[in-house]
């Protein structure tokens, strides 16, 4: 364990300030004995991401996470790109082999561990899913792979919601709607589990979520949402309250972090320190 070696990280984005990627990983390296890796922010406008990409290869950086906005734009500049990212249509983490950028999407794995560490089995199950942009694609193409009965999007914007679900119509039996629809409300009423990819509720916007009658949903029903900044949305009190079973975004964040770190060091981290990092800067507000 341990090395002296200099390896540099960072997270590509704008803004990225206010990631939590920086303390997660730090503490990891650290924990593991890696002193010399950096870990570091780095703030890139949308038209400067292949001036940002060409200078990962010339800082020798070993690999960088990716968000908003270049998760789906970064492909263009890389050499390879994995299978799942490939279908995903989104890169959110780079790994540099000598100067052989490959683009990965570790947002499916990340979310396909938590349901499991919820016990929350997506096969044969009927999943309606909030949102259709770029972290949508990810969940979509976990419950596909477990094979989910049945998929409903609900979203603000039918067009955009109707053309992702062409993009997995052949991966598995998906349907889209408006999610003030009448139509929306009645798919709501058979979801064995309703998940929420869009950003409302997020920090600091905490008291928006998503236009969903929660109501409507059946009993047991597992609400979850991808957010983890605050721990607990409008969204999930409000599910908590009608007695419905919760779940965040955090477990996913960790578990998405857990197969970068695999991926950028060919170890597997002191996931308890990653945890209690997180769990530090989220209940320390």
């Amino acid at each position: 364990m341990g090395s002296l070696e200099i390896k540099n990280f960072g997270i590509l984005g704008y803004p990225v300030g206010h990631s939590l990627s920086p303390q997660i990983y730090k503490s990891a390296f650290e924990a593991a004995g890696f002193v010399n890796y950096n870990y570091i922010p780095l703030q890139v406008q949308a038209g400067k991401l292949f001036m940002a990409v060409e200078a990962l290869k010339g800082l020798d950086f070993r690999g960088v996470n990716v968000t908003i906005p270049h998760k789906t734009i970064i492909s263009k500049y890389l050499d390879a790109i994995d299978a799942d990212a490939l279908v995903i249509g989104a890169v959110n983490t780079v790994v540099n082999d000598g100067g052989m950028l490959t683009g990965y999407n570790t947002d499916v794995a990340g979310f396909l561990s938590a349901l499991a560490e919820a016990n929350f089995l997506p096969e044969d199950c009927h999943a309606v899913v909030l949102g259709a942009g770029g972290a949508a694609r990810a969940i979509l193409w976990g419950l596909c792979k477990k094979r989910a009965e049945y998929i409903t999007i609900g979203a603000r914007n039918p067009q955009k919601a109707q053309a992702l679900a062409n993009d997995f119509l052949s991966y598995g039996n998906v349907e889209s709607f408006d999610w003030n629809s009448d139509e929306f409300k009645e798919m709501l009423q058979t979801a064995d589990i309703l998940i929420n990819t869009t950003p409302l509720g997020m920090f600091p916007e905490i008291d928006d979520m998503p236009p969903v009658d929660l109501k409507l949903l059946p009993e047991g029903a597992l609400v979850y949402d991808i957010i983890y900044n605050p721990a607990e949305t409008k969204l999930l009190k409000t599910a908590k309250e009608l007695g419905y079973p919760t779940l965040n975004g955090v477990s996913m964040l960790l578990l998405q972090a857990k197969e970068a770190y695999r991926l950028y060091t060919g170890e597997i981290p002191d996931m308890k320190i990653m945890e209690k990092t997180l769990n530090k800067i989220l209940y320390s507000k």
